[in-house]
């Protein structure tokens, strides 16, 4: 079980033994995989805004990464086979899903897994509405300066 005190900050592929090998009794991911959303920290900070305000959508795990610039959202497994938001990433796992692994030096979670929520992941559709309209309120900031 993740300890959401303790930071955690990478997501790693499961082990081999642990792969998610899809059945028809057992076709859900294991709890806690996930595909992990990269974006630049300023668009990233401005989409958890959005996010977080009067959104009936959760927001799942947010990662940064040591030197504060990109953040990473943790997505359902699958969503790298379709992302397609320019000036992000989406690093797939090739159908095994990910775990949340100890972390990296110099990374740290900005919004932690909480024990009640340990698969909440972000919904994609619902992150790429946000960065979209993260990215043209950073345009039109940025226009007026």
């Amino acid at each position: 079980m993740l300890d959401a005190a303790q930071p955690m900050t990478s997501v790693q592929p499961m082990t081999s033994t642990a792969r998610h090998r899809p059945t028809e009794e057992h076709s859900e991911p294991p709890p806690g995989a996930c595909d992990l959303v990269t974006v630049p920290a300023r668009q990233g900070l401005e989409a958890v805004d959005i996010l977080r305000r009067g959104r009936a959508e959760p927001v799942g795990p947010v990662l940064h990464d040591g030197g504060c610039d990109t953040l990473g959202f943790l997505v359902p497994p699958g969503t790298a086979d379709g992302w397609d938001v320019p000036g992000s990433a989406c690093t797939g796992t090739e159908g095994r899903g990910a775990a949340l692994a100890p972390p990296d030096e110099g990374a740290d979670w900005l919004l932690p897994p909480e024990d009640d929520t340990a698969g909440l992941v972000t919904d994609p559709a619902v992150l790429r509405a946000a960065l979209d309209e993260a990215a043209r309120l950073i345009e039109a900031a940025d226009s007026h300066r």
